[in-house]
């Protein structure tokens, strides 16, 4: 099958968990034979043309007109589909939620939508209204679909609330992640809380340096870390200023900012960890938590959105109230206080996550439901 994404997010690109995920599965879908292309909106004069593995990335030429960089866009990404179907007709085009709303329904090729979380999906979690045009065209989208992907149940049926399927194919399959990895051999540092995804509100962060003032009062060795990139206000102040300027300075004790980092520096952090804390009001699947189960680590998640998804509690790691930081405090202090359970807890982890999260059961799923569609 030639399968192409529509995607502007790829670590050739830019950082993003759409694009990891893009990376993940489509590397896989060729080692099987399959053609995977990437297109996206660019940056430069002239188009990019990449090759990540036999992934095929097209960068198109950013808009040199004075016009809207939408409709631009809209009209090179449609025009580099062409270009493909004929050298190569293309059996799905697989975007986000809002990916294909002005994608030609001519094209013959399948289109598939994968919930990643759109606007109408996070709108509620940030408290703020729907955008009318960004919520249009989510909608606009969402007509043009032939089928649907959901990484959890709890993401199709929170989008389902506000966007109809119509009558197309759904399917829940999660997303996958690469299970052969080994667990770094580095020391275990008991004092070491960590923390992995964007610093900003929505990922929990301020309830978590909350949670860990709380558990510093009964071990003042402790230490947080914070590791991903900075979110940044629209007036360009960082979210981390904005914590500063709202918190207490003793909350800042021993907490670090460390950026984002590669993975292999990253899994060597999650090793080192004594427990990992997750504590975000919203994800659609929630791929850090996934990352320090594999490395055996003892993981609080959101009892919320697709947390009992993902987390079995008190098998496989442990739950928390998001929004209460002396309950994610309690099941740190948990952790710390039961090394032995908590052990044995993070090599469940391992064994769910290779189990249900494998990238190569993943993909053969993905690719049947593909079939299903073509056929």
């Amino acid at each position: 099958m030639h399968i192409v994404f529509l995607s502007h997010e790829y670590p050739l690109w830019s950082s993003g968990g759409i694009g990891t995920f893009l990376q993940t599965l489509g590397r896989s879908l060729v080692t099987k034979g399959h053609k995977v292309s990437i297109v996206g909106p660019g940056v430069k004069s002239q188009e990019e043309v990449l090759n990540d593995q036999g992934v095929v990335l097209f960068r198109l030429k950013k808009n040199p007109l004075p016009g809207p960089n939408f409709i631009y866009n809209a009209f090179a990404i449609n025009k580099k589909l062409r270009e493909l179907d004929q050298k190569d007709p293309i059996a799905i085009v697989e975007a986000s939620e809002l990916g294909l709303a002005f994608i030609n329904s001519r094209l013959a090729a399948k289109k598939v939508i994968r919930l990643h979380g759109g606007h109408h999906f996070f709108a509620e979690a940030e408290n703020r209204g729907i955008n009318w045009r960004r919520g249009a065209l989510e909608k606009r989208s969402f007509k043009k679909a032939d089928a649907f992907i959901a990484g959890t149940k709890y993401v199709l049926n929170h989008t389902g609330k506000y966007l109809s399927y119509h009558t197309a194919a759904v399917s829940v399959i999660p997303n996958p992640i690469q299970t052969d990895v080994a667990i770094p051999k580095v020391e275990v540092d008991q004092n070491l809380i960590l923390f992995a995804g964007t610093i900003c509100e929505k990922k929990g962060v301020r309830q978590l340096i909350q949670a860990f003032k709380l558990a510093r009062e009964k071990r003042p060795s402790l230490i947080l870390e914070l590791y991903g990139r900075e979110w940044f206000y629209p007036d360009g102040r960082s979210y981390e200023q904005s914590l500063r300027s709202e918190l207490s300075k003793d909350h800042f004790e021993h907490v670090r900012f460390m950026g984002p980092v590669s993975r292999p520096k990253l899994d060597k952090a999650y090793a080192s960890a004594a427990v990992c804390v997750f504590p975000s009001h919203m994800e659609t699947q929630g791929l850090v938590s996934l990352e320090a189960m594999l490395l055996e680590k003892p993981v609080i998640f959101s009892k919320y959105g697709p947390g009992p998804e993902t987390i079995d509690h008190e098998q496989d790691g442990l739950l928390a109230d998001v929004y209460d930081p002396a309950d994610i405090a309690s099941k740190i202090e948990w952790v710390l206080n039961n090394p032995d359970a908590a052990g044995a807890m993070g090599k469940r982890a391992r064994k769910k996550v290779k189990s249900k999260f494998d990238l190569e059961k993943v993909r053969e799923q993905n690719v049947a439901f593909y079939r299903s569609l073509i056929q």
